[in-house]
């Protein structure tokens, strides 16, 4: 039998060569034994940890795949705000960036890289373990990802040197697996990804990490957040960054002016479709790191770096017929129905036309060969028609002048190149306003998607947004694929929804022209959703950021009967939008730190980690002495042991609803002490 001391030196052996043959296979795409062989000196790691359970150190190899599946991800907070890069799209445009760097040094150095499309990731290391994996989130705040990340092989565990390290990388999907796991997806009758980015996107935030790691992502590290002693120059740094055993990108270029960097992006405008990722620019940095503080940083942007951006990849294909959908405020969208062709990473086969006159000027007739690009490498759209290749067969398409969907009149908006349908309550404008109604970022209601909203309208349960405050559970269930527990799942997120902001209410009522964005200025102008359903046009207009187009849009919603009794309907069914002006806030975890874990049913983590901010606490994403109390649901695992081995208080989600009924910080320490 084999001793632990036999135990340590086999582990140590076998971890040093998985990770040489990682690095020859993830940094060096030079592999030199099989799949097969890297997969049996795995299992015999994992074999002999489970063995010897005291061997098995955070840095092993064997972390990286498994694990147990996250029940939600939690927060994790940057320490440096993540910002934004600003677009040049002209050599003229990077002309003008580097003249702006020359107020500055006479001679400045750029370092180009290749500008990947994929999911920036913050690891953070503490002598040099990783400890921390996030998203970029809003630039603030992001999504712990750590466990999946660990997936990542080209992410090491542990570095080279012990450092205290934080550094930026771009995850991605290499082209080869994007194709594969699609054409996988067409087989299944699944649903495909868009692009490698959204596939990378997706991957990451998969609850299981097995998932993740069967999408082979890998990363390229293109920043260090911390100073590094002796490391004023970028390219240095990238190298040193490499040398500690993180991926840099395979092409980076040292450039003594603006013209070499124009050149170096001329080379890879035609040569980026032949590399084994998705790019989609370039990106432009000043290798002087002291002077990048010196010329600091916009609100959103610095000022020392430019992201240079391909112009879209155009490809010929032909217009089989020209289809007409309705959205959810009545407008008639017509959108190309085309011969399904790739362009940049991915299927198109429908292209939006937007209206009757982009048609006209486009001169776009059905059964024509049109050029298609991809506004910003995402959204299909026709570019310019093959006249050329007419054969005289092309039929001219006009817009109909009765709704597709429901039959009644269609009419063209005066000073507006759109055809609105005039049924207020046609089926499809119903729907897509509901789906708008309960979606992320209008009242959130989990699990009420697309499928579940047409589901419930084909039934005959839902007529209007109103009816989604009078379902029942009882009724729920006994839909198809619902059951008891998805329908009382779903009747606790529609309750739950009813205490909305205010912005979100507007942005989920849908009224034309006001987005997310205009929703939330106009919270800030009104106290409550009575004051803006009777504003006026003047009145509407003296806001910043609200235009005379959108005043008019918000004083005809609301001058529409229906529209008003639609809002009248939902606040007397216990709706309650609250401005921050009128809020009920009141600072009752004021400095106190709080932990949520296992699965909630009354609350989303979002919402806990709203309500303790809000009311001056901080949501922690670990249990230490110092946290005041733990939020825990069920199947809580590793958080809730800490807990209870620190003596940290453990409350329900009962009792957390309990603490908002209550006026300050003393009462609710109070309570959770008599628990």
């Amino acid at each position: 039998m084999q001793s632990i001391d036999e135990a340590r030196v086999k582990i140590e052996e076998l971890k040093a060569e998985i990770e040489k043959n990682n690095k020859l296979y993830y940094e060096d795409d030079n592999p030199i034994i099989s799949d097969y062989d890297y997969d049996m000196m795995m299992r015999q790691l994992i074999s002999l940890e489970e063995k010897y359970p005291e061997l098995k150190t955070p840095d092993s190899p064997s972390n990286r795949v498994g694990g147990k599946a996250l029940s939600k991800f939690e927060q994790i907070r940057h320490d440096r705000m993540m910002m934004s890069l600003s677009n040049a799209f002209t050599a003229g445009e990077l002309r003008d960036f580097d003249s702006k760097i020359k107020e500055y040094t006479k001679n400045p150095k750029y370092v180009v890289e290749f500008k990947i499309d994929g999911l920036t990731l913050v690891l953070k290391y503490e002598k040099g373990i990783l400890v921390s994996a996030g998203t970029r989130g809003d630039g603030v705040t992001g999504e712990n990802v750590t466990q999946n990340a660990k997936t990542i092989k080209s992410i090491p565990l542990k570095l080279k040197e012990e450092v205290d390290i934080e550094v930026r990388g771009e995850a991605f999907i290499p082209k080869e697996v994007f194709y594969a796991i699609n054409e996988m997806q067409i087989e299944n009758e699944e649903k495909t990804f868009a692009n490698p980015r959204n596939m990378a996107s997706g991957s990451l935030r998969q609850l299981d990490p097995k998932i993740t790691a069967s999408r082979k992502l890998d990363i390229f590290i293109f920043s260090v957040e911390n100073d590094i002693e002796g490391k004023n120059s970028h390219f240095e740094l990238l190298d040193y960054v490499k040398d500690l055993g993180m991926k840099i990108s395979p092409e980076k270029k040292l450039c003594n002016d603006i013209e070499e960097v124009i050149a170096e992006i001329e080379k890879w405008t035609d040569k980026r479709f032949d590399l084994p990722f998705e790019i989609d620019g370039m990106v432009v940095k000043l290798d002087d790191i002291a002077l990048r503080d010196e010329i600091g940083s916009t609100s959103k942007f610095p000022k020392w770096a430019i992201a240079y951006k391909f112009l879209p990849e155009k490809v010929r294909t032909k217009v089989e017929d020209i289809i007409v959908q309705v959205g959810r405020t009545g407008v008639l969208t017509p959108t190309a129905i085309l011969d399904t062709v790739r362009i940049s990473g991915s299927m198109v086969s429908r292209a939006t036309l937007h209206n009757e006159d982009y048609i006209k000027e486009k001169d776009i007739k059905i059964g024509d060969y049109v050029y298609i690009q991809k506004a910003g490498e995402i959204i299909p759209e026709v570019y310019e028609v093959d006249k050329n290749a007419r054969t005289g067969e092309e039929r001219d398409f006009e817009m109909p002048h009765n709704c597709p969907v429901c039959g009644e009149k269609t009419v063209r908006t005066e000073n507006e190149a759109s055809w609105k349908c005039t049924n207020i309550f046609c089926k499809a404008q119903l729907q897509r306003k509901i789906i708008h109604f309960v979606s992320k970022g209008a009242m959130d209601i989990d699990g009420f998607g697309e499928k579940i909203v047409i589901q419930l309208f084909e039934e005959g349960l839902i007529k209007d947004i109103s009816d989604i405050y009078t379902l029942k559970a009882d009724v729920l269930k006994n839909l198809e694929r619902m059951g008891e527990k998805s329908a009382n799942n779903l009747i606790n997120a529609i309750e739950n929804s009813k205490n909305v902001s205010l912005d979100k209410f507007i942005f989920a009522l849908g009224i034309r022209f006001i987005g997310a964005n205009a929703g939330k200025v106009l919270a800030e102008n009104f106290d409550n959703i009575g004051q803006l359903m009777d504003s006026s046009v003047e009145r509407l207009t003296a806001i910043d950021e609200i235009g005379e187009k959108k005043a008019m849009s918000i004083v005809e919603f609301f001058g529409i009967q229906s529209n008003r009794e639609l809002v009248e309907k939902l606040l007397s069914l216990g709706v309650n939008p609250i401005s921050k002006s009128n809020s009920s806030q009141k600072n009752i975890f004021l400095n106190l730190k709080v932990v949520a874990t296992g699965t909630l049913e009354k609350f989303k983590r979002d919402d806990i980690q709203k309500i303790v901010e809000e009311n001056g606490g901080k949501l922690s994403s670990s249990v230490s002495k110092k946290t005041n109390f733990v939020v825990a649901g069920e199947a809580a695992g590793s958080k809730l042991d800490k807990a209870n081995q620190l003596g940290v208080k453990v409350i329900s989600e009962d009792d957390f609803e309990k603490l908002l009924s209550l006026d300050d910080t003393e009462q609710v320490l109070k309570y959770i002490e008599n628990i």
